[in-house]
């Protein structure tokens, strides 16, 4: 049920992994020492499952500043040998964004290290972009030499700089180091290149051309690298089509490559094609389909918005396959108060199957709570409190506040401490003040400089401008 990196949900280390607001509660309530352990070993061992998109810096840098932790920990995680090897931002992003926010609160420490590592560790954009965000002119300038020292005065290091300059998150360094003399030449000419460099792919693009056929887009659709390319053969398709090529686009759709019959699925379902239906329930049910030409046909699918697509949605549901769960999806998101039974009965076999984690539990979640299926609350409960995803999570959250009316006096108030600033404002908006916890929060979000301007909303709309 749980990664194997994971704790139980129950325990305070698998709290604080989750982000939810219960983890900060029980770290506050714990002897410090174990709360700093589970803390350390959060940020360290990086537990979202995207890292990319799942929030926990500024969760985490906050339960750092109320247990006063120390930050050796993150030191020695930031500077082990595996900093050497392992260069992949995953490994240490997490604690480069704690130290951000921590610096945005005033920890000098926090901002000291972040200078370090930015001079000498791998991931060392990271840590240029938390303090172009945070540190003064003269501590950014101190980074020039080292930074800029990290490319050669060779056409290879020069390429390498241009592109690091191209493609800076945050350009505050960039520009403020073009301004000193000792680095302006070079800097200059690096900015000049990747403007360049942007300029000529411009020039060369390796699409199709206008005036191309519905034959030649759909053999461009198969060229290497064919991954996720039907998107753009589609919509290249969409501009060149017309009724002569049906007979084409049918016979590719049936039996042609993959990729170009993943295209053509897209084109027709979009322009709402009587035949995609089939075609779709052919290609997911064909044994002998890839799995890209799987996906891609389910998701040409749930893509249809018309009330065709629904009735189609209607029929499949009941289905134990991927193409019954694409259609208890569509129905989650555009079905109506009659299609309640059949959504919540998807929500149930999901979670009985394959946990609550499974991917295909997002719309169902959003479309319990659409649709206000009270019944759902129990099931709701369960993902809310198992769920590694805080994104999840969070749409579990806002599915309860529209089908449990004991939302408001229990998970939304723990929803005021989690780690998703989408979540803290659904719980501003619903948690029940009757409790001092919620009002003393409310006050706390309302001044800190780090919280969400949404969230700060929320608050502000429940204490009022007084703060009463």
């Amino acid at each position: 049920m749980f990664d194997p990196d994971i704790a139980p949900s129950g325990t305070l280390l698998g709290l604080l992994q989750r982000g939810r607001g219960d983890g900060t509660l029980h770290a506050l309530a714990a002897p410090r020492a174990e709360a700093l352990a589970a803390l350390n070993d959060s940020v360290l061992r990086d537990p979202r499952r995207d890292w990319q998109v799942e929030n926990r810096s500024l969760y985490y840098a906050r339960l750092y500043m109320q247990l006063d932790g120390g930050l050796e920990q993150i030191e020695r995680h930031l500077f082990h040998p595996d900093d050497l090897v392992d260069t992949g931002e995953e490994r240490t992003g997490l604690a480069l964004a704690v130290l951000g926010h921590l610096a945005a609160y005033g920890r000098d420490a926090a901002r000291l290290l972040l200078r370090s590592y930015a001079a000498a560790g791998s991931n060392w954009r990271w840590a240029l972009d938390e303090l172009a965000l945070r540190d003064d002119d003269a501590g950014l300038m101190t980074l020039a030499h080292p930074v800029l020292a990290r490319f050669p005065e060779t056409e290879h290091g020069e390429a390498e700089l241009a592109a690091a300059v191209r493609d800076a998150f945050e350009p505050r360094p960039w520009r403020l180091w073009a301004e000193d003399p000792r680095y302006g030449a070079r800097l200059a000419a690096a900015g000049e290149q990747g403007s360049f460099d942007r300029w000529q792919r411009q020039l060369r693009p390796s699409g199709p051309r206008p005036g191309w056929s519905v034959t030649e887009i759909l053999e461009w659709a198969q060229q290497e690298p064919a991954e996720q390319r039907h998107h753009a053969a589609a919509r290249c398709l969409g501009a060149v089509v017309g009724p002569e090529d049906r007979p084409e686009l049918l016979r590719a759709a049936r039996t042609g490559p993959d990729t170009a019959r993943a295209a053509v699925l897209h084109h027709l379902a979009e322009r709402g094609d009587p035949d995609a239906f089939d075609l779709i329930e052919t290609a997911v049910a064909d044994p002998f389909s890839s799995e890209p030409l799987v996906s891609a046909a389910l998701a040409a699918f749930t893509r249809m918005r018309s009330v065709a697509a629904v009735g189609r949605a209607r029929l499949w549901a009941a289905r134990a396959d991927r193409l019954g769960a694409a259609a208890a999806a569509v129905l989650a998101r555009r079905g109506g108060r009659a299609d309640t039974e059949l959504v919540l009965a998807a929500l149930r076999r999901t979670v009985r199957e394959e946990g609550p984690d499974a991917d295909g539990l997002w719309e169902l979640v959003d479309g319990t709570g659409r649709l206000g299926v009270t019944c759902a609350a129990p099931v709701l409960r369960h993902i809310y409190r198992e769920t590694s995803s805080s994104h999840l999570r969070g749409r579990a959250a806002g599915a309860l506040a529209a089908t449990d009316p004991g939302f408001a006096a229990g998970f939304a108030v723990e929803c005021l401490w989690d780690c998703e600033e989408t979540t803290r404002e659904l719980a501003a908006r619903h948690a029940a003040t009757g409790d001092d916890r919620v009002v003393e929060q409310l006050r706390r979000l309302a001044a800190d400089p780090a919280e969400e301007d949404e969230v700060q909303t929320a608050v502000r709309s429940r204490i009022g401008p007084e703060g009463s």
